[in-house]
């Protein structure tokens, strides 16, 4: 699949045999509520895994939050696994089904059809003049961010080779639309509706006004080096909260679309804009 290949929102009926329960890390609240949800699924005749996402899994269910979710993103979407999200405190902008809808929904998933949003995930990897990283993925945003202490980055970013700017920040994120809602909207990004395939450029804290966030298609492939003033300042590349590499000078993060989607089942009884005027 490719960013335009598949519709944003689709319908259908899920044949469930095998589903996973994923629980946030640390609290023992959703471990106690896993072990009563897999006592009903398996009445129903489906074989239960707990914190263990394998390839044949029909459905994976998160008891937790957004960032619960994020932890699974990528394996879920390679293996193309809908995920369902249950917060456990909160409502939250992927989580966003409570713990008193969670069998009332999943009767509705096993009897009917249900909606799946294909949400667009990004992949970043950071290459020099020795080596290439693997690439990493994101559901939400790939992060260059400064040390507290260190001076502004300058960070020179094309898009398919054509100059758009030298960044003089602490640091810049490259948002996915579900992203939006994230640390590019603290930072003075804009909000971008989950449904189109853009990735948002957003500068934290320019030392020049004109540097502002800009919305790209795509289908863009965005490659960002580092132009260090000296050999001892380096940047922090951060993918979905989770620090990965450090980037030094002449380092280059290239940031382009994946090409597999995360198949979110969405609330039936709340759309997007409910859920967004809710959280903010």
């Amino acid at each position: 699949m490719t960013y335009n290949s598949v519709p944003f929102r689709t319908t259908k009926k899920l044949s469930i045999r095998s589903a996973g329960i994923i629980t946030k890390r640390g609290d023992e609240r959703p471990d106690e509520y896993a072990v009563t949800l897999a006592h009903w699924l398996r009445g129903k005749g489906i074989s239960v895994t707990l914190n263990d996402i394998i390839p044949n899994l029909d459905l994976i269910i998160v008891l937790g939050g957004d960032g619960t979710l994020l932890h699974i993103a990528e394996t879920a979407a390679r293996h193309s696994i809908p995920v369902l999200g249950i917060n456990m405190g909160n409502l939250g902008f992927l989580t966003e089904l409570t713990e008193t809808e969670t069998f009332q929904a999943l009767e509705r998933i096993l009897t009917s059809d249900v909606t799946i949003e294909n949400r667009l995930m990004l992949r970043a990897r950071l290459g020099s003049d020795e080596q290439q990283t693997a690439y990493r993925y994101a559901l939400n945003d790939v992060v260059i961010a400064k040390n507290v202490l260190d001076r502004l980055l300058n960070l020179c970013t094309v898009a398919d080779g054509e100059y758009i700017n030298t960044y003089r920040a602490d640091g810049l994120i490259f948002s996915s639309p579900t992203g939006s809602t994230a640390y590019n909207l603290s930072a003075g990004g804009p909000l971008v509706y989950p449904g189109l395939a853009t990735i948002t450029v957003t500068p934290i804290c320019p030392f020049m006004l004109s540097s502002r966030p800009i919305i790209l298609p795509a289908s863009k492939r965005i490659k960002t080096r580092f132009e260090a003033s000296s050999r001892s300042e380096h940047a922090q590349i951060i993918i979905d909260g989770q620090p990965y590499w450090e980037m030094k000078n002449q380092h280059e993060l290239e940031i382009q679309t994946a090409k597999h989607f995360l198949q979110l089942v969405i609330s039936s009884t709340r759309d997007y804009f409910t859920i967004l005027r809710n959280k903010l």
